[in-house]
């Protein structure tokens, strides 16, 4: 088995919003995700997709966009995104999925090697978009992500832990956080997020070991609209881990 990840797919088969507004690498870009996903995973490796899956406003306009990704290679594990407004009641996202699809929100999933937990994440106090209106969402996602994590202990106490969180744990400034201290706190072996796009932005992502934590950007346009493979870590990775 092995473990790819890619986020941000900002499919829209049920809604007229296409990506190449945001620059000529996004001109049909759910068919070069397509191409590469079915050309580098496996049917029995996995895939974790944190967050901004579709536009769709409601689950049953996100059919279409699931449908996409059911057609893919691979189990797939989906945690939420800041745009993904059709997640909402996670009992009926939970039973709209297709059976390749799991989706991870205050619970995690063991891959039998790894665990996987996750949460969607949100902007930190002292951000430049930070109101008090983003307080309230920002401690919950906290205690999400911590509710995961302890699930994730509970089912392999001694397994390496990966967690999908769609906001950069890390500030713009490439400062820390209170999602940094939870990942040190349980141990988290690979932390893979998205959310962040265009060359500026992906300039502000933090790469590699922090604290015993590898930490990867695999938001699609940053990654080339391809998989990246997060499981098998490499050998130099490994001997940190």
């Amino acid at each position: 088995m092995q473990i790819w990840s890619m986020s941000d797919f900002h499919l829209s088969f049920s809604s007229n919003k296409p990506m190449d507004i945001f620059g000529k690498n996004w001109y049909n870009h759910d068919r070069k995700m397509a191409r590469n996903w079915d050309k580098v995973v496996g049917c029995n490796d996995v895939v974790i997709c944190p967050g901004d899956i579709s536009w769709a406003l409601k689950l049953d306009k996100a059919k279409d966009d699931l449908k996409w990704i059911s057609k893919r290679p691979g189990l797939k594990i989906l945690t939420r995104g800041n745009h993904d407004f059709w997640w909402n009641s996670l009992f009926k996202v939970k039973n709209a999925m297709p059976k390749n699809c799991i989706v991870l929100q205050n619970d995690a999933y063991d891959l039998g090697e790894v665990v996987v937990a996750g949460c969607r994440g949100w902007s930190v106090p002292g951000a430049l978009d930070f109101t008090k209106q983003d307080y309230k969402i920002y401690e919950r996602e906290l205690l999400r992500l911590r509710m995961s994590l302890e699930v994730a202990k509970k089912l392999a106490p001694n397994k390496p832990i990966i967690v999908s969180i769609h906001y950069p744990p890390f500030t713009a400034k490439k400062e820390p956080t209170n999602f940094t201290k939870i990942l040190n706190e349980f141990k988290v072996s690979i932390c893979v997020h998205g959310h962040l796009h265009g060359g500026f932005a992906h300039k502000t992502a933090v790469h590699g070991l922090v604290n015993g934590v590898f930490y990867k950007l695999v938001v699609c346009d940053f990654i080339n609209f391809t998989p990246t493979k997060v499981w098998p870590v490499s050998k130099l990775i490994k001997r940190v881990l």
